[in-house]
């Protein structure tokens, strides 16, 4: 069993934070399943903390609950009276905590949106007990929340009336892929990576892993069973957040269809054209869905951009997994063959591809965080476009450039077991100057197995960065 994983930074600041002798204000959100409570349990350990998980129930039932926990932390008698109101409950807590003012110790208000829509007023009654009561006292407030829009507008927003008091905030993201591979200590680099384009970075979903289990064997279990715990989740998550899953549900099995525009996403979501925009917008706030755009392009005007699923576990199940729910449903034998057909099939290879270069992506981040890269990086994307010297479409899987220095790294990503490897590396290098505007111009290769050794040599020669599975998981 994996204990807590990474989200090292994180702890830092909010250790950093505890540790400077006053009152500090913490927003931690993120969408369900990406780690919140166990970054937050995690900082409290061995810390004096008032801990308080609201509900999706009326306000006097959540209030009765804060009560309790307020009760419990300060010592007092069982059996008192709940408070009469919000601010009565914060009112004492301040009160009780400014008799020892330079004592530091943690309240966290966790689901805080849950409380705050059954009563509206909640934001407004901690803005006052923050200004007239806790702002005196070394306490550290968390308040969290899976709601991001709620927690976006309602506690981080300019017309919140907790707008200011903050004194930091953390969007919980899911795990990039080497964080993930934490959870899968003994599994091969190559594994790592089917695992990353499979369960993504979430690290609810990774902690369900079997180490001792192979892929295959784990991908039946939790996602082509009917009773695995994977098997529904996509869905339980939208009816969580919002009002029309199945619309939702429709517009993302369009777009990890192949559906990349809006025109076409509504067409094959049967969604009206002019309802489809705010769908996406709203998958967007999820993070589950990004609009990319050609590299150099302005997102807000380019006519090419696409949308994809990006969070890889989504990507993955509504690609293989959401289309196959009759099969999957009538028996485990049949699901468990519909696994091994998608695991063995020509369409999970294509999609294995262009996962890889995402992760090849997410280690030229790390690697320029690092000064690994011959240069200091700003931009990262992928281009796409017309090569006007071919007259063909063609495409640039991995970009990291610094227009200051007007220095660009064109990368390519072939996840193959065989490989053309002087065909592919002067392939690259003939799309130089596509990506206008640069003037110095590097070249990367990333691989799934290890190149020969003469175009090691010959790389070496050039300057040209190769980077294999095993290189990209060396930490």
């Amino acid at each position: 069993m994996v204990g807590f994983v990474g989200r090292e930074h994180e702890l830092e600041t909010l250790r950093d934070l505890y540790a400077r002798d006053r009152f500090d204000m913490v927003v931690v959100y993120g969408r369900r399943r990406v780690g919140k409570t166990s970054l937050i349990d995690e900082f409290t350990r061995d810390r004096k903390t008032l801990y308080f998980t609201a509900l999706q129930q009326s306000s006097l039932l959540n209030l009765r609950g804060f009560s309790d926990a307020a009760y419990r932390f300060f010592g007092m008698p069982e059996g008192m009276p709940a408070f009469s109101s919000w601010q009565a409950a914060f009112s004492f807590v301040a009160e009780q905590a400014r008799r020892n003012p330079r004592e530091p110790w943690v309240l966290v208000f966790d689901e805080f949106p849950y409380a705050a829509m059954s009563e509206p007023s909640l934001p407004s009654v901690l803005q006052i007990a923050i200004d007239h009561g806790f702002k005196d006292t070394c306490a550290t407030m968390i308040l969290s929340g899976s709601n991001e829009g709620f927690m976006e507008s309602r506690v981080l927003g300019s017309k919140s009336p907790l707008y200011g008091r903050r004194t930091a905030q953390i969007h919980l993201q899911p795990f990039d892929y080497l964080d993930a591979a934490r959870f899968l200590p003994a599994a091969s680099p190559e594994d790592l990576v089917r695992y990353y384009a499979t369960f993504g970075g979430t690290p609810y979903y990774l902690a369900l892993l079997d180490s001792s289990a192979t892929y295959e064997d784990n991908v039946r279990a939790l996602m082509y069973d009917k009773l695995g715990l994977l098997y529904e989740e996509p869905m339980m998550l939208l009816r969580q957040e919002l009002r029309e899953p199945g619309q939702y549900y429709s517009v993302l099995q369009a777009i990890a269809s192949g559906s990349a525009t809006p025109k076409s996403i509504a067409e094959h979501a049967g969604v009206e054209t002019n309802a489809v925009g705010g769908y996406l917008r709203t998958l967007e706030g999820l993070n589950l869905v990004r609009k990319q755009v050609p590299f150099g392009d302005d997102p807000a005007k380019s006519r090419k951009g696409m949308y994809l699923v990006d969070d890889p576990f989504f990507a993955y199940w509504f690609r293989f997994v959401g289309r196959n729910t009759d099969a999957i449903e009538r028996s485990t034998e049949t699901g468990r063959a519909v696994a091994d057909r998608v695991t063995a099939s020509p369409a999970f290879a294509t999609y294995l591809g262009q996962r890889f270069e995402s992760v090849c992506l997410q280690w030229l981040t790390r690697a320029n965080g690092r000064g690994l890269l011959p240069f200091l990086a700003t931009r990262f994307g992928k281009w796409w476009g017309t090569d006007p010297r071919a007259r063909e479409q063609t495409d640039i899987d991995v970009i990291a450039a610094d227009p200051e220095t007007r220095s660009i790294l064109l990368g390519e990503c072939k996840w193959r077991n065989t490989l053309n490897e002087t065909q592919t590396l002067d392939a690259l290098r003939a799309r130089t100057g596509l990506v206008r505007g640069y003037t110095d111009h590097r070249y990367a290769l990333f691989t799934k197995k290890p190149v020969s050794q003469a175009t090691q040599d010959k790389c070496k020669a050039a300057g040209t960065l190769l980077m294999d599975a095993e290189n990209l998981y060396s930490r």
